[in-house]
């Protein structure tokens, strides 16, 4: 299942040539998870409340076309791993048009008072929403 989150380009995003400046994806990609993570039913204060943090540990950026100021873009999120420990998020940019912009891989582990945390098997449930069979893990 993807989630997809639309979302206007500012001037204030943009580098001097007026494109997306290469550190915003990275914003881009922030709200979007935050968003699907609110649209399937858990938010980053439920975490907080929780003890638990995600913590970003790798990330990959595919940049393939240049975002325009001014432009409305598609962010499409999805979780393509999950279990107890950690989970991975793939996240595509698409213009106007329907034009792949730029492809991310996020990987992020759950952390409780800095250390490895292990989220409920319920936890992991909800996010199931987002996993098609074999992408699980207990």
């Amino acid at each position: 299942m993807e989630l997809v989150y639309k979302r206007r380009i500012w001037g204030f995003e943009c580098d001097i040539y007026g494109h997306l400046n290469n550190a915003q994806y990275l914003h881009l990609y922030e709200e979007a998870r935050s968003e699907a993570l609110r649209e399937i039913g858990i938010t980053i204060e439920d975490f907080r409340r929780m003890g638990v943090q995600i913590v970003i540990t790798r990330v990959e950026l595919e940049y393939k076309r240049t975002v325009p100021f001014d432009e409305v873009v598609e962010i499409r999120t999805r979780i393509s791993f999950a279990n107890r420990l950690r989970s991975t998020w793939e996240q595509r940019i698409f213009s106007a048009d329907g034009t792949l912009c730029n492809h991310a891989l996020i990987e992020g582990v759950y952390l409780r008072e800095g250390r490895p945390h292990r989220i409920s098997h319920e936890m992991v449930k909800v996010f199931g929403a987002f996993l098609g069979e074999g992408q699980r893990d207990a």
